[in-house]
């Protein structure tokens, strides 16, 4: 079965990679694994602010020699920098880190703001997350701005409901290019995901594979998505195991997707995911939706995330 290398168009015009490398968690291996992801011929990686991982991502493209113009750069801005006075200087520390002057799409990690400061998770004397001021309406506005300087190319949103864009778009200039959301066989979102496609903005899958990672308590208890019997049987029509079909299955609806791993079989196996299932097989993997929600950390963030949204446990 022939991998493919398919591409995107963003409503900007640039063109992003469907498969993407995931680069949260497991900070200390980044460099060696991005550096394994470039060379296995991966052209879009994904970090974050928060994921502290921004340097290991800047000092492995710089050391596989391949032209900046051929990597696909996102970064997103933390919740402590939304301020519209943070936005642009929180932007200039990413660059910096990544050894680069511009990214190809920087998202606002989350629609909640919390205090302004050098603290990622700033706490009251209760442990508690102290939250900000700032509107993120107001965020995107001064996220516009770093649009038009050209400091980055996109600009889009992550963990937005479609109320939460809805306002957005209402109330500021430019449309969000991406919003990463997590998408995967257990929570499908379809009216969701056609939602954001209908308004030109392209959905990003975070969690591709669902509860394989051990962060997401929720999904402990239970077999893990990429054994799922529907997608190991689909998965040997084609020579594929159950996470190449869960990807193909994301890039089929028109979604990059976002997969990461520090082994070097697993980022090849990983990429090897961009391949053509049969429309029977789409349609089987459509009977595996769970609305299984793995990551909600409105308890934690002060905010409630995903009203109105599948797997949204209220």
């Amino acid at each position: 079965m022939a991998t493919l290398d398919t591409k995107f168009k963003l409503n900007t015009g640039a063109e992003i990679p469907a498969v993407g490398f995931g680069t949260w968690q497991d900070k200390d291996a980044q460099e060696g694994a991005v550096t394994e992801a470039l060379k296995a011929g991966y052209t879009h990686i994904d970090t974050a602010r928060i994921y502290g991982t921004e340097p290991a991502v800047g000092a492995a493209i710089k050391k596989s020699g391949i032209p900046r113009s051929k990597v696909f750069i996102t970064t997103k801005l933390w919740n402590n920098a939304h301020h519209p006075e943070d936005v642009e200087p929180a932007l200039d520390a990413s660059l910096a880190d990544l050894g680069t002057d511009y990214v190809d799409l920087y998202l606002m990690h989350w629609p909640v703001s919390f205090g302004r400061g050098d603290s990622m998770f700033p706490k009251d004397s209760n442990g508690k997350t102290i939250g900000g001021e700032t509107d993120y309406v107001d965020t995107w506005k001064a996220m516009e701005k770093t649009f038009k300087k050209g400091k980055a190319k996109a600009i889009g949103i992550s963990n937005f409901s479609r109320k939460e864009t809805e306002r957005l778009m209402r109330e500021t200039e430019v449309v969000p290019a991406a919003n990463q959301i997590e998408v995967h066989p257990y929570l499908q979102q379809h009216e969701s995901c056609e939602w954001f496609r209908s308004k030109g903005i392209h959905v990003q899958q975070y969690s591709p594979f669902g509860n394989q990672n051990e962060i997401y308590s929720k999904g402990q208890n239970m077999g893990k998505l990429i054994d799922d019997p529907t997608l190991v049987d689909i998965g040997k029509k084609y020579g594929k195991n159950g996470a190449q079909v869960a990807l193909a299955w994301g890039i089929a609806r028109g979604h990059s997707v976002l997969p990461k791993s520090k082994t070097p079989s697993r980022i090849k196996d990983n990429l090897e995911g961009d391949f053509r299932l049969e429309k029977e097989d789409l349609e089987k993997i459509t009977s595996v939706d769970k609305g299984l929600r793995f990551n909600d950390p409105s308890a934690n963030f002060g905010w409630n995330f995903y009203i109105g949204e599948d797997g949204k446990v209220e």
